[in-house]
């Protein structure tokens, strides 16, 4: 067998929680690799909505997503972990000697132990069926809305009710002519951010309304969006742009396959709430792809799950290491 370059942690996943695990893992001496599908790290934060503000992590009032990336790309890289980014893990193998192969698309990686950040998996956005919208895609139609300043001075369509919808809203009523949210039912957004879209300037369409047909000008871009309320009255108005904001599908991929317990839904990995441990020896994980009883998905939560996977991973590669190796904000003696 050829010589193996053996890490002692490997965190999939580099996303907000894998950054934070990837920092922790380097306050523990722990000599870590990091591996991402993505060609940026940020995970959903870079690649779906660089530009919008997030609210919910500690010391920001608000935030741009990708400033709050730049911030945990440099604590992440405080005791410079090895990054492999566009580099897809394909298959995880426990073997005989207790060390865990990482096979990629590019090599294969060993490690001690592994932290599983992996956000959602794979994602796609769910497309919006209706007349018009395959022809109009790219012309108008978005299913990312990645920079702030493309819908300046436009008239701006919004459907969706949940944080991505309502947060895009909410932002873009600042610098847009008009914004339009278009919805069926009840808003799933945070409370919070729908107190703040009400009292914005954002006309909204709810409930029962429901895009029915998009319209395209002479030059092949969108002109206006047609929909209907919830009596069947059909409205036509103007539309620069259509940000269609209704969900994704999220799919574990390869991850299915490793032989970990999942959730019913088998979208999630089951962990034991106190270790973060997976159903196999050395493979924990954090963030939102885990599931236990009163789980919450906020960056906040996937940072404390991180300590917690990275405090026993160095556990179970040193089962003499401290578990609580202390912290910067101890006052005690």
């Amino acid at each position: 067998m050829s010589e193996r370059d053996i890490f002692d942690i490997t965190i999939i996943g580099a996303g907000p929680t894998g950054l934070f695990a990837a920092f922790y893992a380097g306050m523990r001496q722990a000599r870590t690799q990091v591996i991402d599908s993505l060609e940026e790290p940020g995970g959903a934060l870079t690649a779906i909505y660089p530009e919008k503000y997030i609210y919910d992590v500690p010391g920001f009032p608000k935030v741009l997503a990708k400033d709050f990336v730049e911030q945990m790309v440099l604590q992440a890289e405080r005791d410079r972990p090895t990054m492999r980014l566009s580099e897809e893990v394909t298959n995880l193998e426990l073997l005989d000697d207790g060390i865990l192969k990482l096979t990629t698309s590019k090599a294969e990686r060993y490690g001690k132990a592994v932290v599983i950040c992996a956000g959602v998996g794979a994602f796609e956005p769910k497309r919006l069926v209706a007349p018009g919208v395959a022809e109009l895609e790219g012309a108008g139609i978005h299913y990312f809305a990645k920079q702030v300043e493309a819908f300046r001075d436009r008239d701006v369509v919004i459907v969706g009710g949940g944080d991505s919808a309502v947060d895009w809203a909410v932002t873009l009523e600042q610098v847009a002519s008009h914004v339009t949210l278009i919805h069926r039912s009840k808003f799933r957004a945070h409370e919070a951010t729908v107190k703040e879209l009400e009292a914005s300037r954002v006309e909204m369409r709810y409930p029962g309304c429901e895009i029915v047909e998009v319209h395209g000008a002479e030059e092949g871009r969108l002109h206006a969006v047609s929909y209907k309320d919830a009596t069947g009255e059909i409205f036509r108005i103007p539309a620069h742009d259509l940000i269609v904001a209704v969900g994704f599908l999220a799919d574990l991929g390869p991850l299915k396959t490793w032989g970990m317990d999942l959730s019913d839904r088998r979208n999630q990995i089951i962990v034991d709430k106190i270790t973060m441990a997976t159903s196999i020896p050395g493979v924990f994980a954090a963030g939102d792809i885990v599931s236990y009883p009163a789980k919450f998905k906020l960056i906040a939560n996937g940072a404390a799950e991180a300590v917690t996977a990275v405090n026993h991973a160095v556990i179970h590669i040193d089962p003499g290491a401290r578990l609580d190796a202390g912290h910067s904000t101890n006052i005690m003696a």
